[in-house]
């Protein structure tokens, strides 16, 4: 287990972050291939070959509105060509999964609007024992040496899932992740604020005391924020709401939602809550599902939702549509996503274009 996080200043003059809300230009999305491991089944299986199609055309959505760059395993790298297909660069790195969001680097913009890499320490979710991260513990470094970009390594343990900002000094955090003793043991609220901050460049934190109940079962991330709330513009946040008093989410979603209500952000404003429905199904053969909307990806004029061929497809689409005016809804099925542990946002993972300050101008590198 890694010792809590020394504190540090993110105010110092010249070398203070910011990263930007999603929904800012981007330059690239970076994702991982599937590798033959204990979650996705062996080389050759039938269920390695459900994740990387699932994957694959999360990637082929994506490069329809960005460049997208997937790291595959150094073997594998053939079959993620040969999957992907052609505009999708591929390049190799030792994997040990291929969930990026968590394993890769956070961008964010330094001062002069030049991007930076924030290298969390990656610990398998908490040292958890199914877990393997002796190659993914070093996906931060190596996909910001890929970009060319300064390396800014944090002392936290922390993965992308863990934390959603709205790119004007909020950020959601969820308390079973920030302050898990398999993650940062004995760190108060206050050492993981003060590192948050320094590398985020927020200044307000809104703590949920928990994520979904599946989170919490063998394989689960044990709280991550971004399946059950999602900033969606200044001011907006969205929350995942579960109508059925039979799930365990019914109490979970409304405690959520109550804290959402009662907190302001980083300019004192009060939260406008949205809610967006979960899919109807509650069980999809292995317990109470934890499918849902809030883990979409936002990229250039496009929001890439979550489906589930389900009722409440058409629902959510409608709600993501009017909180993200201006671009494009598509619905790539997640129920293959789901099913390894994760969904669309879990692995994904933004580069942000150039900012430049003095002319209000964003461009790609």
């Amino acid at each position: 287990m890694h010792p809590a996080p020394e504190t540090t200043t993110g105010s110092t003059t010249g070398t203070a972050t910011v990263m930007p809300a999603e929904w800012d230009p981007h330059e690239r999305t970076w994702m991982a291939f599937p590798p033959p491991n204990d979650t996705f089944g062996p080389a050759g299986g039938e269920t390695l070959a459900r994740a990387r199609h699932a994957w694959a055309a999360v990637a082929r959505t994506i490069a329809r509105h960005e460049p997208v760059t997937v790291v595959a395993a150094p073997a594998d790298a053939d079959a993620a060509r040969a999957a992907l297909g052609e505009g999708i660069e591929v390049v190799t790195a030792p994997l040990d999964d291929a969930w990026l969001r968590d394993s890769g680097p956070t961008f964010a913009h330094d001062p002069a609007g030049d991007l930076v890499a924030v290298d969390w320490v990656f610990n398998g979710w908490g040292a958890q024992e199914w877990a393997a991260w002796d190659n993914d513990q070093h996906l931060g470094r190596f996909v910001a040496e890929q970009t060319g970009v300064e390396v800014r390594p944090s002392s936290l343990v922390n993965e992308g899932g863990g934390f959603h900002v709205d790119g004007e000094g909020t950020v959601l955090l969820t308390e079973t992740v920030q302050l898990d003793p398999g993650r940062n043991p004995g760190a108060t609220k206050e050492q993981v604020e003060a590192e948050i901050h320094a590398r985020l460049g927020t200044t307000r934190a809104v703590w949920l005391p928990r994520g979904l109940t599946r989170d919490y079962d063998e394989f689960g991330t044990r709280g991550h924020v971004d399946i059950v709330a999602a900033f969606a513009g200044r001011g907006t946040v969205l929350v995942h709401r579960q109508d059925d008093p039979a799930h365990p989410d019914f109490e979970v979603t409304r405690q959520i939602r109550a804290v959402l209500e009662a907190a302001t952000d980083a300019k004192g404003r009060r939260l406008r809550v949205v809610d967006v429905p979960a899919p109807t199904v509650l069980d999809a053969g292995d317990g109470f599902v934890d499918w849902s909307y809030l883990n979409h990806y936002v990229a250039n004029g496009v929001v890439v939702l979550c489906a589930f061929d389900d009722p409440h497809d058409a629902v959510a689409a409608g709600i993501l549509a009017e909180v993200y005016p201006g671009r494009a809804v598509e619905l790539v099925d997640a129920r293959d996503i789901f099913a390894f542990g994760g969904g669309i946002h879990c692995i994904t993972q933004q580069q942000p274009a150039v900012r430049r300050p003095a002319t209000g101008e964003e461009g790609l590198r």
